[in-house]
């Protein structure tokens, strides 16, 4: 939410729970700069705000903390007040709406859950008024322009008008759409946004004395709307277009002006009072869209002959001062008197005390050149003259893209203001057609350890563990999905029960299997996959005293294995020689998990006796650092992010919940610099971290839910992108390379899904409209992560190497940071239909060939096909 008065903007920002307001001016400052300030209002989430009509520095706001508070502002440079002018706390629970009455002072109306209330100020201990309840949530009310009665839109599809004054129940009512907003327009018409029966957003238009049906209604894409005089602004949040329709008490009571595309998606709106617009050019509307780095005014201008040099009256019928009409308390005993009007002529305003030297004009207060971002359409240009009928304001929607410079201060504290976004938030997970499933698997091993993945996979092929005797692994061609046949499978025959396993990453044939008796077994599985049931290991590695943990190999150097055990020692092994060839202690527990560094230099590990470690195992065997792990003791699991900066941590705190916590790689011993909690369930979340997007993908066994999360080297740490849900509890996920991701599907990620009896692909995507264009900004240059950089014994000699990186790219695609730039499409009346001068005859054939040539124009793409959004065939499950 947003609102502005003549002189101040205050909106919702996402610190403090919500309870912090973001606070602006509509004017910059005397050094021409805007000043973005903060201020603390409540201690839950401040619901809905309104500033007086009658004094532009009194705000009020109401929250879920139960109160409704009036502050008394100052200019964003200034102090602002530490404490309310005014609290009313009615009692009620969670309160959603508040609202200044338009014609007398210290008057409210509040909205709690399901009724209204009418509150005056000077009274705090009681309402005057408690409306009657409604049967759901309340959505919107708004008072009528002459303050005699009050509109409201519910959840349970009811549209209610009220004479508080009168009776506590509504005069008027009727069924209406679902999630709706509701304003009064001129005299007694009433203005509702929803959704039609089709689900299809629209706009009607009711008169107020005769609920039954409605006098008008526009289609038109989006669900929140804001009135201005005559004329009447749509937009939604999350959209970036902004409609303009005047209203009329006559036909065609709605006719739209214009239709604008924003350069950023919408966080909220507000709309700039009357005596602040400049009138001389011919600005008869202004609105300020809130985006999530700024703050960006769109100008409504009428293009006139002399615009700049003198007033039009025409455009400009007096408007409603600012000095109340009466007070509170002499509205509730019956008292209609109204508000005066004023000029906005500009020769008829009061005088300004500030000093003349530091007026500037308004023209130029909006000039790209001072505090717009130069990229923006000048506001003062007429960028699309679309006209309105006859005798009746013309407008032109100029937008400008942003009154803060883009770099600058208040830029960025807005932003820190409104929560870093990621641009993974949207990221959907989606299971491939069944035509890639592996199915009819049969006999699962559903009893692996805890520090086990359950399976294993690599671009050729999968291993999974299965539930027969003798330790025996299935191993399934990626090149053949389908239905495996019931007759029995050909198997490796481990001889002893499997607690890890893993495939070499540098190839693809050799498979590491731990046993509960200590030793390592590597298998070669031949070209084409098992044709005959292997029983005899191409190496054994021997020399732990106990049962192992988990075996983890080195992600640069080629055969270099790591393996931990119930002996509590980390051992590393050289698999050319087949030789132990590094003993790691320190331990005094169980090794929950162990991970290599990206530069392969240090291996992390977290353990049961509530220590994170860090290990340089080419030069000491003890831990280099050590630092206090998570809590809970049911199990961990680790790795590294943010260029290897970052070590993180999925276990579980002394509450047994589900949490990731980061560490700094530099310094363990001071703790987690940042942790959020997920949620409570016994199993071990697995993480997989793709160093290209910075997203970590993490799910455990026997769970239906995958989360998701985009990491970031500074505050706020973790950003919550859209999980993913199974059908149903699956066994494992187990991720392949980037170079198995579709690109032209915007694939950022593909794993394999364990589930009882079949292996299913999964693929994260995200959602972008020109899948035509290779999205550059999500796929930076992967590394060659299944090629070695160097051998085990030039890696245990000290050497350090790196993966080559190559590009995604697809030789016929276009890096979507070259695409051409679309010009915003607008729709405008033709402007035959406002000059007056024209006879009846040529105004009839004017329209006409308008209208022809309107039809002939359906094949013009639509603006929304130009908006980021989602692409057809992603509605499809």
């Amino acid at each position: 939410g947003k609102k502005a008065s003549a002189k101040l903007v205050a909106f919702n920002t996402e610190q403090a729970g919500g309870g912090m307001l973001g606070l602006s001016s509509v004017k910059p400052g005397s050094d021409g700069e805007w000043t973005v300030t903060q201020i603390s209002c409540h201690s839950d989430l401040v619901t809905d705000m309104d500033f007086s009509p009658f004094d532009e520095c009194l705000l009020a706001t109401c929250s879920g903390d139960e109160t409704v508070k009036l502050w008394r502002l100052c200019d964003p440079e200034l102090q602002q007040p530490s404490a309310p002018e005014l609290t009313l706390r009615p009692g009620q629970g969670r309160l959603e709406l508040v609202l200044f009455h338009p014609t007398s002072s210290g008057l409210l109306a509040v909205g709690n859950t399901k009724s209204p209330l009418i509150w005056d100020t000077s009274r705090q201990d009681t309402p005057l008024a408690v409306l009657e309840q409604h049967g759901d949530q309340l959505q919107s009310m708004c008072w009528k322009q002459d303050g005699s009665l009050l509109a409201s839109s519910c959840k349970d599809k009811m549209l209610r008008v009220f004479d508080p004054r009168a009776q506590l129940t509504p005069v008027q009512s009727l069924q209406n759409n679902k999630d709706s907003r509701i304003l009064w327009a001129k005299d007694d018409l009433l203005l509702i946004t929803g959704f039609d029966m089709m689900r299809s957003r629209e706009v009607r238009l009711w008169d107020s004395r005769m609920l039954s049906s409605s006098v008008s209604s526009a289609s038109l894409g989006t669900s929140s709307g804001i009135v201005y005089d005559l004329m009447m602004l749509s937009l939604t949040q999350g959209d970036t277009v902004v409609d303009c329709f005047e209203v009329s008490a006559s036909e065609p009571f709605l006719s739209q002006v214009s239709h604008c595309l924003t350069d950023t998606a919408t966080r909220g709106v507000a709309m700039v009072p009357k005596v602040a617009l400049d009138v001389m050019s011919c600005e008869v509307m202004r609105v300020l869209q809130l985006t999530d780095s700024c703050i960006v005014p769109i100008s409504y201008q009428v293009p006139r002959k002399h615009s700049g040099q003198e007033f039009h009256e025409d455009l400009y019928p007096d408007t409603v001062g600012t000095t109340p009409a009466m007070s509170a308390e002499e509205w509730w005993k019956g008292g209609n008197k109204q508000v005066e009007k004023v000029s906005l002529h500009p020769d008829k305003q009061p005088k300004q005390k500030a000093p003349p030297a530091k007026q500037m004009p308004a023209k130029k207060e909006l000039d790209p050149a001072r505090g717009c971002s130069t990229s923006s359409i000048p506001l003062s240009t007429p960028s699309s003259s679309s006209a309105v009928p006859s005798r009746s304001p013309s407008s032109t929607s100029g937008l400008s893209s942003g009154f803060l410079p883009s770099p600058s201060q208040s830029a960025k504290a807005i932003q820190s203001m409104m929560g870093p976004t990621s641009k993974f938030r949207h990221i959907q997970g989606a299971v491939m057609h069944r035509d890639t499933h592996i199915t009819n698997l049969r006999g699962l091993n559903l009893t692996t350890p805890g520090e086990c993945d359950g399976f294993c996979v690599n671009r050729q092929r999968v291993a999974v563990p299965l539930a027969i005797s003798g330790g025996q692994i299935g191993i399934f061609e990626r090149s053949q999905p389908g239905r495996l046949p019931e007759t029995a499978l050909s198997t490796i025959q481990n001889s002893v029960n499997v607690v890890d396993l893993s495939w070499d990453p540098f190839d693809t044939h050799r498979l590491a299997v731990a046993g509960d008796d200590a030793k390592i077994r590597v298998w070669q599985v031949p070209e084409g996959g098992l044709k005959e049931t292997l029983t005899e290991p191409e190496v054994i590695l021997q020399g732990h005293t106990e049962k192992i943990y988990s075996i983890k190999f080195h992600p640069l150097a080629s055969g270099l294995l790591v393996s931990s055990s119930y002996d509590l020692t980390v051992r590393l092994w050289n698999l050319e020689s087949g030789e132990q060839v590094k003993l790691l202690t320190g331990h005094q527990d169980q090794v929950f998990g162990m991970a290599w560094s990206p530069d392969g230099k240090l291996l992390a590990t977290v353990c049961k006796d509530g220590k994170v470690r860090i290990y340089d195992p080419r030069k000491s065997t003890a831990p280099v650092q050590e630092g206090p792990g998570p809590e809970g003791q049911r199990g961990a699991r680790a790795v590294w992010v943010c260029e290897g900066k970052y070590l993180l941590v999925s276990g579980f705190d002394s509450r047994s919940e589900r949490v990731l916590y980061l560490y700094s790689a530099d310094s363990l011993s001071s703790g987690a610099i940042a942790s959020t909690s997920i949620d409570i369930s016994p199993s071990t979340l697995i993480p997989f971290y793709d160093p290209d997007t910075s997203v970590v993908i993490l799910t455990a066994k026997g769970d239906t839910r995958v989360h998701i999360y985009e990491m970031f080297p500074q505050d706020p740490y973790f950003i919550e992108c859209s999980s993913f849900n199974s059908p149903e509890p699956h066994k494992g996920l187990a991720f392949l390379p980037k170079t198995e991701c579709n690109v032209r599907d915007v694939e950022i990620a593909v794993g394999l899904l364990l589930t009882k009896t079949t292996i299913e692909p999964v693929a994260f995507r995200v959602p972008r409209v020109k899948k035509e264009f290779f999205q550059d900004d999500v796929y930076t240059d992967t590394a060659v992560c299944w090629e070695p950089a160097l051998t085990a014994s030039a890696w245990l000699s000290g050497s350090n190497g790196q993966h080559k990186k190559i590009s995604l790219k697809p030789k016929d695609m276009t890096p979507v940071s070259e695409a051409p730039k679309e010009a915003p499409v607008r729709k405008y009346l033709p402007s035959s239909v406002y000059l007056e001068e024209k006879t009846d005859e040529q105004k009839k054939e004017e329209l006409l060939s308008a209208m022809v040539a309107k039809l002939g124009n359906m094949d013009d793409p639509l603006p929304q096909e130009s908006f980021e959004g989602v692409d057809e065939d992603e509605w499809d499950d």
